[in-house]
């Protein structure tokens, strides 16, 4: 019984620091022009963080919490880079008057006691 209520306690944990960090992300967005499509977005591929557009570019973003940002930085694998397109794929062809945009895939880091960092054009397809 005790293990799953740790696991259950972790899994809390971290869903509570993801949406802190994605709160931190969406505002340092929200700073720099762009205005919020949609906020963690799921399909049954996969899920986007945070979609978001600036004039005719929309942007996948990522957003990583870690110690650091060299953590942060890596933890974009090739595999999720893939399940990141699928979920883009997915939210367009519901959303398919934004296909005429610049789309692109951006990261937004988050450690502690820093500003987020704003990666545009992290990876592309």
């Amino acid at each position: 019984m005790r293990q799953s209520g740790t696991s259950d306690h972790r899994r809390l944990a971290a869903e509570t620091r993801g949406r802190r960090a994605e709160t931190r992300a969406l505002l340092l967005l929200l700073a720099k022009g762009y205005l919020p499509l949609a906020r963690r977005w799921r399909s049954p591929v996969g899920e986007l963080d945070l979609i978001v557009k600036r004039g005719s570019t929309i942007a996948f973003v990522e957003v990583k919490a870690r110690a650091d940002m060299d953590s942060a930085a890596h933890a974009i694998t090739p595999h999720q880079q893939r399940r990141l397109i699928a979920a883009s794929q997915a939210w367009l062809a519901l959303n398919p008057a934004f296909a005429r945009y610049t789309l692109r895939f951006d990261a937004v880091l988050v450690v502690p006691r820093r500003l987020p960092r704003h990666m545009p054009d992290a990876f592309r397809l």
